[in-house]
């Protein structure tokens, strides 16, 4: 199984992105960094006094996410994930079962710390998402409003935070790994990585 890692900033599209190619590989999976944020009480006592703590990978559960990409490399038929609910910032796991479709199935790890794990992006198909801050802003302050339940002044200040934070720790992993860069709402990248990625598909089927 391949993996797509999607990485960029706070409100980039790599939503938009994931979906767009799960709806297009539907034979894909999907896991987002986002479900799996800590709900223990060091975290919440930490975001007290540390306004961008969410922004950080102290603030996730990296070995649940390993764990997870683990058990799909195993073809396991029922695997864990996890599920976090921002607005009472509660952690909870469900189990599904997973019908494989061979080798060449896609899973799609998306997330502002996606490339921060302990992965070797030598061998994952690497994708940054890149938009106008303004932009990514607006969509940040239309979602957390929504479905985060904060308010103008809160999210400004996460965002700017936000912000600073993932371009200061992103140059290693651009620097040391194959990268595609694209804006996923413009056709012509979008149309170029799916093609490239029908290709890896047939490639991997054909070699297996």
């Amino acid at each position: 199984m391949k993996t797509i890692v999607i990485s960029g900033p706070s409100g980039s599209g790599k939503s938009i992105l994931s979906s767009k190619l799960f709806e297009f590989f539907d034979d894909s999976i999907v896991i987002k960094t986002d479900s799996y944020y800590r709900d223990n009480i060091l975290i919440r006592f930490l975001s007290i006094f540390i306004c961008d703590i969410y922004d950080r990978p102290i603030s996730i559960k990296k070995d649940d996410i390993n764990n997870t990409l683990k058990s799909l490399y195993n073809k396991e038929r029922i695997i864990s994930f996890s599920q976090y609910n921002f607005k009472t910032k509660k952690s909870s796991q469900s189990k599904k079962r997973i019908d494989y479709k061979g080798d060449n199935q896609f899973i799609i790890l998306e997330g502002i710390f996606s490339h921060r794990l302990d992965l070797n992006y030598k061998e994952t198909i690497n994708i940054v998402c890149e938009e106008n801050k303004e932009i990514c802003f607006n969509r940040r302050l239309k979602r957390d409003k929504l479905e985060r339940g904060r308010d103008s002044r809160e999210v400004i200040k996460k965002f700017r935070k936000s912000w600073y934070l993932f371009y200061k720790n992103i140059q290693n992993y651009l620097n040391n790994n194959k990268i595609m860069v694209l804006k996923p709402l413009d056709n012509a990248s979008y149309n170029k990585l799916v093609i490239n990625l029908e290709k890896i598909k047939k490639l991997t089927k054909k070699n297996n």
